[in-house]
């Protein structure tokens, strides 16, 4: 009897604290390597096709850098210029060229350029799976920040099926 009655409170108890423990655990997506390659290669493929040398970096949902890489001829500044574009679009979770357009309309929202590692001019986009944020892409190098987007854009379409088998 005892027993029974000991294995029942054991049970209650460990019932009751399951629950506690599950709301501690996070299900988060991230960005598989493979798929930022991927990426990455989708957006040099499509600058090239305007020839437009530049540099793509791809974050993972921490910040992470999980690729870099830079055309041929693309400039040193580039690659940084693509790490910050893809740290902006991921810390915001939104284009980078939104951002920049909401820091010099709104007077109290300039001071995001002094954010370390922020850039505010387009060529970052956020990499989503349903409302989850898994990272961002930042591309770097074309005669203008919305041309950078673009690549960036034309990438993301590109990997979309991968994006939604997620």
């Amino acid at each position: 009897m005892k027993k029974h009655l000991l294995l029942a409170t054991l049970l209650i108890s460990s019932a009751v604290t399951l629950p506690s423990f599950a709301a501690s655990v996070l299900d988060e997506k991230n960005l598989s390597l493979e798929l930022a390659d991927q990426l990455a290669q989708h957006a040099i493929q499509a600058c090239s096709a305007n020839n437009y040398n530049i540099a793509v970096t791809v974050v993972d949902r921490a910040g992470v850098v999980k690729v870099t890489k830079r055309m041929d001829n693309a400039g040193p500044h580039t690659v940084e210029a693509s790490r910050m574009k893809a740290f902006t679009a991921l810390t915001t979770k939104t284009p980078t060229d939104e951002v920049m357009k909401n820091a010099q309309a709104n007077p109290g929202a300039q001071n995001l350029r002094d954010i370390p590692g922020f850039l505010l001019l387009g060529g970052g986009l956020p990499i989503k799976v349903g409302t989850q944020t898994i990272g961002a892409i930042g591309v770097g190098g074309a005669p203008g920040g919305h041309l950078d987007q673009q690549c960036a854009l034309d990438a993301l379409n590109k990997s979309q099926t991968q994006l939604n088998a997620s």
